[in-house]
C-alpha cells in the first residue's frame, strides 16, 4: 500500500464515525459521545496531517478501484490530493475538532434525548467538504458539494422547536440547490462536449475545440454553484439569514471554511478544466472575478459595520474577506493563490474564534445584540473580551497574525496587477476589524455613549431563543480554551517559517495545469518539469506589507472609536459626524438593506441576476 492509497480513508473516517453516531448514539451517554466524536476528529487530523506531509513531494493520486484511464479516457474516480486541497482538508478537519470540544458542555440538552445526533452530523459534514477538496472528478465534486449542503441546511435548522432556524435553512437550502442545479447542466453540458467527467480529461478533450457559446455557459453554470455556496454579490443574500438563525458551533464551520471552499472549488475547476486551450481566457477570467471580489468586499464591509446583530456582523465580515479572498485566486498567479491560502488558514482560526465567543455572550446572557448587550459582560472583560478584541485585530490584518500575512501577500500580487487595489484590502479589514472592536469595546468594557435604538429598520439580536438550557452557569471551560486556541492558531499561520515555504511550492503545483495531468497519468512528469513555474514577488513578511498591515489595525482603532465617542465630540465636530452619518444611510445604507430583504422570491432573483450578468460578462470578454 502507498501513501497515495490511503486518501480514500480521509472521507470514509468521518462517514464511518456518522454512521457509528447514527446506529449507536442513542445508546450512548453524553460523556461517552463526547469523547468518541472527538476521538474520531483526532483521527482524521492524524491522517491528513500525515498526507499532508506526503503531499509536500509531490501530488498524490489514488484511482479508487483501480479504474484507471486508457488512452487518455476512463470512467474511474480519482482522488487527487495536491498541497492546497489536502491543507483546506486538514483546515476542515481542525475546525472539526474546534466544534466538536466546544459542544461538549454548549448543547445541555440534545433533542429528543439523543446525544449522537449533532456529531453523527458534524462528521458527515466534515466527509462532504474533505471529500470536495480531494476529488478529480467533477461529477463527484457536486455529489460531495451537495453532501455538505444537505448536512449544513440540517444543522442550521438543527433546533426543530424553533421557526426561524426552520425558515432559516428553508432559504438556505432552496436558494443553494436551485444553484447546484445550474452547476448539474453545466457538467451535463461539458460531459455531453467531451464524453468525459475527469477534470483533467475533460480540459484535455476541450482543447481540440475552440471557446464557443457551450463552453462560456457549461463555465458559467458550473461556477454558480461554487460562487454561491461562496456568498460571492450576488448570490450572498443567503448567508446572513443563516447565520442569524444557526447554532453558534455550526456558524464556527460555515464562516470557518464552508464558505471558503466555493472559493477554492472555482480556483480548482478554472485551472484543471477552463485553463488550456478551448476554455476561458486568462483575461477574461481575471477581469470578471476581480470586479466581483472588490464589489463583494466593499458591500460586505459597509453591511457588517450597520449590523448590531453580532452573528449577522460577523457573517457580512465573511462576505467581506471571501470578496479579498476571490481577488486572490482570480489573480491567476502562485503567488496570489498562495497568500490566500495563509489568509484563509488564518482568517478561519480567526472568525471561528469570534463565533464562538459570541455563542458565551448567547450562553450567559440569551442575547447577541450590540445594543442591548452595553457594558453587560464586563465580568468578562479580561477573558472573552480581551480574545473578542484580539480577533478583530486579527481581521483587521495586524502583523503576526496569519491573516496578516496572508493580506500582505495578496496586497502585493494584487498591486502588480491594478495599483489600487491594495487599499481595498486595506479599507475592507479595517472596516471589518473596526465593527468587531466597536462591539467588543461596548459589550465588554461599557465604552462610549450608551447605544440609542435607531428608528431605520435593524435586525436585533436581543430576544434570541437559548441553545443552552442552564442560565446564569459559569462559563465552561471548553468555550473560553478552543476560541483561545483557534486564536492562537491564526497566530502561528503568520509565525511558522516553514508553513509559508510549504504554501509557496503549493501555489506553484496549484496554478500548474500540466503538473495536474501528470499526477492524474495524463501527462509525463517531464512534461510537468518544463512547465513548472516560480513564483515571483514576496514571499513572507516585507516591510510593505506590514506597514499595510498596521495601517488597517490604526484605521480598524479609528473607526471604532469614532462610533463610540463621535457622538461626544464638542458642537460642530459631532455635528458634522452626524451628517455625514445620516447622509450615509439616506443614500447608501437604506438601498442596500432593502436589497437584502430575506425573502426568498428576491434571492431567487438575485441568483437569477447573477448568472445572466456572468454569462454576459464571459460571453462579451471571450
Amino acid at each position: 500500500m502507498t501513501t497515495a492509497d490511503l486518501l480514500p480513508l480521509a472521507v470514509a473516517v468521518p462517514l464511518l464515525g456518522a454512521a457509528v453516531f447514527a446506529v449507536v448514539g442513542r445508546l450512548l451517554p453524553r460523556l461517552a459521545s463526547d469523547i468518541l466524536a472527538t476521538v474520531w476528529a483526532l483521527a482524521d487530523i492524524v491522517l491528513l496531517a500525515w498526507l499532508w506531509h506526503r503531499a509536500g513531494k509531490g501530488a498524490l493520486t489514488d484511482w479508487v478501484g483501480g479504474w484507471r484511464p486508457r488512452g487518455g479516457e476512463g470512467v474511474g474516480i480519482v482522488l487527487v490530493g495536491d498541497p492546497i486541497g489536502i491543507g483546506l482538508a486538514l483546515l476542515t478537519a481542525v475546525l472539526i475538532l474546534a466544534v466538536t470540544v466546544y459542544g461538549w458542555r454548549y448543547f445541555a440538552e440534545p433533542p429528543a434525548g439523543h446525544p449522537g445526533t449533532f456529531p453523527a452530523l458534524i462528521l458527515l459534514f466534515e466527509a462532504g467538504m474533505c471529500g470536495f477538496a480531494l476529488t478529480g472528478d467533477l461529477f463527484n465534486a457536486f455529489v460531495f458539494f451537495e453532501l455538505m449542503g444537505a448536512v449544513a441546511y440540517a444543522l442550521t435548522g438543527y433546533h426543530v422547536e424553533d421557526p426561524r432556524p426552520l425558515q432559516g435553512a428553508l432559504t438556505f437550502g432552496i436558494v443553494n440547490s436551485l444553484a447546484a442545479y445550474c452547476s448539474l447542466m453545466g457538467i451535463g453540458l461539458l460531459y455531453a462536449r467531451t464524453g468525459e467527467l475527469g477534470m483533467a480529461q475533460i480540459g484535455q478533450h476541450l482543447a481540440a475545440h475552440r471557446t464557443d457559446a457551450l463552453v462560456v455557459a457549461a463555465f458559467v453554470l458550473v461556477l454558480t454553484g461554487l460562487l454561491v455556496k461562496a456568498a460571492m454579490v450576488p448570490f450572498h443574500f443567503w448567508l446572513p439569514d443563516a447565520h442569524a438563525v444557526a447554532p453558534t458551533p455550526v456558524c464556527m464551520l460555515l464562516s470557518g471554511v464552508m464558505v471558503e471552499l466555493g472559493v477554492y472549488g472555482a480556483a480548482r475547476v478554472y485551472w484543471t478544466v477552463f485553463s488550456g486551450p478551448g476554455g476561458i481566457p486568462a483575461t477574461a477570467v481575471r477581469d470578471v472575478l476581480v470586479s466581483t471580489g472588490v464589489l463583494t468586499a466593499l458591500l460586505g464591509a459597509v453591511m457588517c459595520w450597520q449590523q448590531r446583530h453580532i452573528k449577522r456582523m460577523l457573517a457580512f465580515s465573511t462576505i467581506s474577506h471571501v470578496g479579498l479572498f476571490l481577488i486572490g485566486v482570480a489573480l491567476l498567479s502562485a503567488q496570489g493563490v498562495t497568500g490566500t491560502a495563509l489568509y484563509i488558514a488564518g482568517h478561519a482560526g480567526a472568525k471561528a474564534a469570534l463565533f464562538a465567543l459570541t455563542g458565551i455572550l448567547l450562553d450567559q446572557y440569551g442575547s447577541v445584540d450590540e445594543h442591548g448587550l452595553y457594558g453587560r459582560a464586563r465580568e468578562l472583560r479580561w477573558t472573552a473580551g480581551v480574545m473578542f478584541g484580539l480577533g478583530g485585530l486579527a481581521l483587521a490584518g495586524l502583523p503576526p497574525f496569519g491573516t496578516g500575512l496572508g493580506k500582505a501577500l495578496a496586497e502585493h500580487t494584487s498591486g502588480e496587477y491594478l495599483a489600487w487595489l491594495p487599499a481595498v484590502f486595506v479599507v475592507t479589514s479595517a472596516v471589518t476589524g473596526g465593527a468587531v472592536l466597536r462591539t467588543a469595546a461596548r459589550v465588554f468594557a461599557g465604552a462610549g455613549a450608551v447605544p440609542h435604538d435607531s428608528t431605520q429598520p435593524e435586525t436585533r439580536g436581543d430576544h434570541e431563543e437559548p441553545e443552552v438550557r442552564e442560565p446564569g452557569r459559569p462559563v465552561p471551560l471548553p468555550m473560553l480554551v478552543v476560541p483561545g486556541l483557534l486564536l492562537a492558531g491564526c497566530l502561528a499561520v503568520g509565525l511558522l517559517p516553514g508553513l509559508n515555504g510549504a504554501l509557496n511550492r503549493a501555489g506553484e503545483l496549484f496554478t500548474s495545469r500540466t503538473a495536474y495531468l501528470a499526477a492524474t497519468g495524463l501527462a509525463t512528469p517531464a512534461a510537468a518539469s518544463a512547465h513548472a513555474t516560480t513564483a515571483a514577488g514576496a514571499s513572507g513578511w516585507t516591510s510593505q506589507g506590514v506597514l499595510l498591515g498596521v495601517l488597517s489595525a490604526l484605521l480598524s482603532f479609528a473607526l471604532a472609536a469614532v462610533a463610540l465617542w463621535g457622538p461626544d465630540l464638542p458642537g460642530s465636530a459631532a455635528h458634522r459626524l452626524r451628517e455625514l452619518a445620516e447622509a450615509g444611510t439616506h443614500h447608501l445604507v437604506l438601498p442596500l438593506r432593502r436589497l437584502h430583504s430575506g425573502r426568498l422570491g428576491d434571492n431567487v432573483a438575485w441568483l437569477a441576476t447573477g448568472v445572466a450578468g456572468l454569462l454576459a460578462a464571459f460571453t462579451a470578454l471571450k
